[in-house]
């Protein structure tokens, strides 16, 4: 019977710099997202305009993962990090100066750029500075664990941030965007001092030879994602999904006061703290999970259902406990897929090319937020929250047969460390066949 790899000091030490420094980063986002969509609404957007601002933030994220993926490939992870950090302060300094000085929905979808460029210098950044340094430090293992504990952390640092940013939304909707710049400038102190890239060696490049040597490594990398089918379908699914989630994010917020027929921001922060702890029940679930179910995909699929009942579920409820429980349910699904589907791309990934290919899987999503929000912003406000609820639930059906055919492929990936197949019958999807062997493919363009 295999062992299971351990550890070494350095490496659970470098584990534990990543949870301080994702959770700070968790705790300054979260502060404002209890009361995001409240506070475009207070400076005077209409609902449309709100989504429409939201949108722009995913085309920036659309516009600039690559180009960000292909710095953090070259310069270092570090770096990009550290970019990220003081992008994202500035900018969020500025939505309350346009806020103040009552700028409408064109400065704001344009600051809304610059938001997501300070997105994309973070997303996959952090996640392989991660496993590149683990890797470096000698341990080989499956990373599942490692990130779900890590998105239990993100959560508690969600729990603290949106309770604390109800209750001061509550006095002034702009203090939680001062507070969030002041987390991040603290956040860039102590990365500044303690992140060091490990297992990755930054390229030696000039400002001349800069864009020849990103050209050459987003070619690879974009190259290598998109071409391996399993992860194309992987990235197109998750499009599909996060266009909706993102959408359903910030729409709970006026909805639910709708639904209470009150103006209390502070229960904008109690319900989000809320979903903080549903997502963290999802996260610690996936330990548990895995001791039954050998793939990643099967997880995927039953996530993936009960993300789309949920939906559905929280349009068609006509009270605000019942559409609160709905909402839930979705969020510990959603915390139950996210870590798996982490490690099931970062496991297909060599480290060369990791970031860059996590920054283009950043970039498909980014295309189906900018549908997602932008169609149901405005099908919500020319119908109802809840009709589009329902309609999102019904689209992010679209994601099941194209996850059943990752599935179908029986790659390596899918397999949890020392998985057998098949699989216990409870396991496996109602209604889908039981796949009786395993057998690796290779990948098809």
């Amino acid at each position: 019977m295999a062992t299971t790899p351990t550890m070494s000091g350095p490496a659970r030490a470098l584990v534990r710099r990543y949870y301080t420094y994702a959770g700070i980063y968790t705790l300054s986002a979260s502060i404002i997202w209890g009361i995001n969509t409240l506070f475009l609404l207070d400076a005077g957007l209409s609902i449309a305009e709100v989504f429409f601002a939201n949108a722009a933030f995913s085309v920036g994220t659309v516009l600039f993962e690559i180009p960000t993926g292909v710095v953090a490939d070259t310069l270092g992870r570090r770096a990009s990090f550290l970019l990220s950090v003081l992008v994202l302060a500035a900018s969020t300094l500025a939505y309350v100066a346009l806020a103040a000085i009552g700028g409408g929905v064109v400065a704001f979808a344009a600051v809304s750029v610059f938001l997501g460029l300070g997105y994309t210098f973070y997303s996959g950044a952090m996640e392989a500075w991660l496993v590149d340094g683990v890797r470096g430090l000698g341990y080989d293992g499956a990373m599942d664990r490692v990130f779900a504990r890590g998105q239990m952390i993100g959560g508690a640092a969600m729990l603290i941030g949106t309770v604390g940013g109800g209750l001061l939304g509550q006095i002034d909707l702009s203090i939680p965007f001062v507070v969030r710049s002041v987390l991040l400038l603290l956040l860039f102190v102590l990365a500044f001092y303690g992140m060091h890239d490990i297992g990755f060696e930054a390229k030696p490049v000039t400002w001349r030879t800069l864009p020849s040597e990103a050209n050459a490594v987003g070619q690879a990398g974009v190259t290598f994602g998109w071409r391996n089918r399993s992860l194309r379908l992987i990235m197109i699914a998750g499009a599909i999904q996060g266009g909706v989630f993102m959408w359903a994010w910030y729409a709970w917020q006026p909805y639910f006061l709708e639904l209470l027929a009150r103006d209390v921001v502070w229960i904008a922060g109690v319900v989000a703290a809320l979903l903080a702890v549903a997502m963290m029940i999802g996260n610690g679930a996936v330990q548990f999970i895995t001791r039954f179910c050998g793939r990643r995909t099967t997880i995927l699929l039953w996530t993936a259902v009960a993300f789309s009942l949920t939906s559905i579920g929280v349009g068609w409820a006509t009270g605000f406990p019942l559409a609160l429980a709905f909402l839930l349910l979705g969020s510990v699904a959603m915390g139950v897929q996210m870590p798996v589907r982490q490690a099931f791309i970062h496991g297909m990934v060599p480290s060369a090319e990791r970031e860059t290919v996590v920054s283009f899987d950043s970039m498909i999503g980014g295309i189906g937020a900018v549908g997602g929000q932008a169609g149901l912003g405005f099908y919500s406000e020319r119908q109802s929250y809840s009709a589009a609820y329902v309609a999102g639930g019904l689209i992010t059906l679209a994601a099941l047969p194209i996850l059943w055919v990752v599935r179908r492929s029986n790659i390596s990936g899918d397999f949890f460390e020392g998985a057998v197949s098949p699989e216990p019958e409870a396991c496996v999807p109602t209604g889908l066949p039981t796949i009786a062997a395993v057998e690796t493919s290779g990948e098809k363009s």
